[in-house]
């Protein structure tokens, strides 16, 4: 069975929670105890309907203000497909959660209300999809029951968004405009007869055939190394393995690679899946890799295809997403966690502050403040094994940690 990530987005109210509320309870996902305990809360309100939002809505405050705060990760499965859904906020000053919710996901939901059409918060999302290349991303206009189920205001909400993503240097993202009620459930499981002017597919429907996307990853392989495995037995007196998790493309029995940064080269012999051995290893596994040669291996290091070496480097562009209160400044300080590596960093330059309506930037500004996004040029203590992000996720991002607080301070994507 597939299993597919999706974050969720959108301003304030426009129905995040509720949608996913709607989602579990449509797929008969919620629990007797919990479905009780909606319907009694909802009639303590003064409500004729669900108040579906009940079911995410995790931390006190968000019931009492009925609003998201913090990311709510919902796990729930069809008979196709198993699905992770990270409820992230939609309040400006939590915009650096929608980024920790987004950062790991494979698809996109940004939710627009039909009402209000595209507004700041609607910029700033699809922005951080962009910049984080989410492939898919699906734009539900919601409360179209509220607009009479207009396909005028529909088409109209869906020209400013791909007006918006012309601007976009992005250009593999897939956009799919569907019309939703996630009150009322029009087209969010099962299809709506109130909107007869659309043809397409359900939301859940769209999701469920979705590929999830690290199968299919063709960037190159890397496999940094957490661990060195020397078993105490006799059995395996001789064995030396090399544990971690692969990112990018496979590794196969026989492939020439490069042990980095040493660049020595030699051959696969194995791959261990526990007691298991495999001829190949896709993206995203977990597993343990021997060579023909005995090599001096490390924490750290990493195993790459021969003529598939990622850049070694101590200086670094890269756009910064800012979460610390403190704004960050040139000449500043901090740990970075790159992989399973970290360092001393230090900033060089602020290159700009960006807008996220695509409307331009700020060159040389004197701080990045909480929430905003810039270019930032870095000096690191030791050499990394990087990426670009745009050619490896994985390998091409990090954090900078406050060495005074130990709090994650921003998040990077290597240019």
């Amino acid at each position: 069975m597939n299993v597919l990530k999706i974050a969720t987005a959108g301003s304030v109210d426009d129905g995040k929670s509720t949608l996913i509320g709607r989602i579990l309870y449509d797929t008969k996902s919620l629990t007797e105890d919990k479905l009780q305990a909606i319907e009694e809360k909802s009639r303590q309100r003064g409500f004729d309907y669900l108040d579906f939002s009940l079911a995410t809505d995790g931390l006190v405050a968000e019931r009492e203000q009925g609003i998201t705060i913090d990311v709510a990760h919902i796990y729930f499965s069809t008979p196709k497909t198993s699905f992770i859904i990270a409820d992230t906020p939609g309040h400006i000053e939590y915009t650096r959660n929608m980024v920790t919710g987004a950062s790991n996901s494979q698809a996109s939901i940004i939710l627009v209300d039909a009402r209000n059409g595209v507004v700041e918060q609607t910029y700033r999302h699809f922005f951080i999809n962009n910049l984080l290349r989410v492939k898919e991303v699906v734009v539900a206009v919601n409360k179209m029951d509220l607009v009479d189920y207009s396909e005028e205001r529909f088409n109209q909400i869906k020209g400013e968004i791909e007006y918006l993503a012309q601007k976009s240097d992005y250009k593999n993202q897939k956009i799919t405009f569907i019309p939703i009620s996630a009150l009322h459930g029009d087209n969010v499981v099962n299809s709506s007869t109130n909107i007869n002017w659309y043809s397409g597919k359900s939301l859940l429907e769209y999701l469920e055939d979705l590929q999830p996307f690290e199968s299919t990853n063709d960037s190159k392989a890397r496999f940094p190394i957490q661990s060195i495995i020397r078993p105490k037995t006799e059995e395996f007196h001789d064995f030396r393995g090399y544990a971690g998790k692969l990112y990018g493309g496979s590794l196969a029995v026989g492939d020439k690679v490069t042990v980095l940064p040493s660049a020595i080269e030699s051959t696969i012999k194995g791959i261990h899946f526990f007691d298991r051995e495999y001829n190949e290893a896709k993206s995203g596994s977990s597993f343990t890799l021997t060579l023909e040669d005995d090599v001096n291996i490390g924490r750290g290091d990493m195993i790459v295809k021969k003529g598939e070496e990622p850049r070694v480097t101590k200086q670094l562009e890269a756009t910064i997403c800012w979460m610390d209160k403190s704004p960050l400044q040139v000449a500043e300080k901090f740990y970075i966690k790159h992989g399973v590596n970290d360092a001393q960093v230090k900033i060089t330059s602020l290159e700009n502050s960006i807008y996220t309506d695509f409307s331009g930037e700020v060159t040389n500004p004197s701080k990045l403040s909480l929430n905003e996004i810039g270019k930032v040029s870095l000096k690191i203590s030791k050499p990394l094994l990087v990426d670009s992000y745009k050619d490896n996720k994985s390998n091409g991002a990090f954090i900078l940690i406050n060495p005074k607080t130990n709090n994650t301070s921003g998040v990077g994507f290597i240019n």
